[in-house]
């Protein structure tokens, strides 16, 4: 086998399995998911934000609240949950799956999150 044909067979590899863990999230603003939370329930989100509350180790998850200039007052805060956190003041990339009227029992009601959440520095 030539250099040239080791070169694409390796790109094309790459390229695949790349795409097999990308999976079907799709980038979305805060407002966004918001606005089109009822076509998001369980679909996988990408979101971009400055956290700004974080309350670690509630219920056996992190809870943390995302901003990302958009949206109005009723809009403009996501909270998402995960394994994982960050800190206040921190530029993240979260993906997650959203969530509608989660009832987590002892007064824990949200009527949107974005769940089982992975986090990473932006």
């Amino acid at each position: 086998m030539n250099v040239v044909k080791l070169i694409i067979a390796f790109s094309l590899f790459l390229f695949l399995s790349t795409q097999a863990f990308a999976g079907d999230a799709v980038a979305k603003s805060v407002e966004a998911v918001f606005k089109e939370k009822t076509q998001l329930v369980g679909k996988e989100v990408i979101i971009s934000g400055k956290v700004v509350k974080v309350n670690n180790g509630i219920m056996k998850r992190n809870f943390l609240h995302i901003q990302d200039g958009t949206g109005s007052t009723d809009t403009n805060n996501l909270i998402i949950t995960s394994s994982e956190t960050a800190k206040v003041g921190d530029q993240v990339v979260v993906t997650g799956t959203v969530a509608l009227d989660t009832d987590f029992g002892f007064g824990y009601k949200y009527p949107l999150l974005v769940e089982k959440s992975s986090i990473k520095a932006k």
